[in-house]
């Protein structure tokens, strides 16, 4: 299946502040600014997690599903109107996440969040993330917008 992309691992690091081994987004496919998004984690053998979660049956840790959701919404955050590339966002709470299925290497997410409710500086997003069609997390994620950016 051929996608188009929207934002390329080049154009991500412009956005996020995020980088490696902390970046978990590899690109966007669907962008629709105040409204969704859909990105895309292709899950490698070489993340340096798999070397302790578990050397002998790698699975990836739900909480880097869970930044990946976050990574995704800040995305969205960022390319809607009227945040401003003055802003960082900072994840400041997740709720009723739930994790269905392991997630092991040569798996690629597909990271779907929804805008649910923005009152800035707060963002809460609705997500869901998929192996091919089968759910692995679904969860809600808030984050806050703070002043200033992060140099490199």
């Amino acid at each position: 299946m051929e996608e188009n992309v929207i934002i390329d691992s080049v154009k991500l690091k412009e956005i996020l502040p995020h980088r490696y081994p902390f970046l978990m987004i590899d690109k966007v496919i669907e962008l629709v600014p105040g409204e969704s998004i859909t990105a895309i984690k292709c899950v490698s053998i070489n993340e340096p997690f798999f070397n302790g979660h578990f050397p002998k049956k790698p699975v990836m840790p739900g909480v880097l599903i869970l930044e990946a959701m976050a990574q995704a919404g800040s995305i969205l955050s960022k390319m809607s109107p009227g945040i401003g590339s003055e802003k960082t966002l900072f994840f400041a709470a997740a709720n009723d996440v739930r994790w269905k299925k392991q997630v092991v290497p040569g798996d690629v997410l597909r990271i779907i969040m929804s805008d649910v409710r923005k009152k800035r500086p707060m963002w809460k997003m609705k997500g869901t993330v998929f192996v091919g069609e089968q759910l692995v997390a679904s969860g809600e994620v808030t984050a806050v917008e703070v002043d200033g950016v992060f140099e490199e």
